[in-house]
């Protein structure tokens, strides 16, 4: 595994999962900006409460920051063209609400 971070816009609205085991986790879609103007697909799953929450209070195009480990693999669009993805467990988030956030309480506000 590949510990990473992760900047782009969500590709859908993250939806919320229960386990077997009844405990929930949140996946979501990120477009990641690659080389050459492409789009890179990130497919993002977190399991940290507080993860879960800023995850879920998004929108689909919203942007956003993420850290946690990184697994590269690869997929086959409808023409047959090989395209590289990666699969995250995101362990920290960071949006442009967070940041501000961060700001103010440095601030004093």
């Amino acid at each position: 595994m590949i510990d990473g971070l992760v900047a782009g816009r969500l590709h859908s609205a993250p939806g919320e999962r229960i386990d077997k085991g009844g405990n929930g986790f949140v996946v979501a879609k990120v477009l990641a900006a690659a080389s050459e103007g492409e789009n890179l697909i990130v497919n993002v799953i977190a399991f940290d409460k507080e993860v879960c929450n800023a995850l879920l209070a998004l929108r689909d195009g919203d942007s956003l920051a993420l850290a946690g480990s990184l697994t590269p693999r690869v997929w086959t669009d409808k023409q047959g063209n090989t395209r590289p993805s990666l699969d995250m467990v995101a362990n920290g988030v960071l949006t442009a609400h967070h940041a501000a956030h961060r700001r103010d309480a440095l601030d004093g506000g």
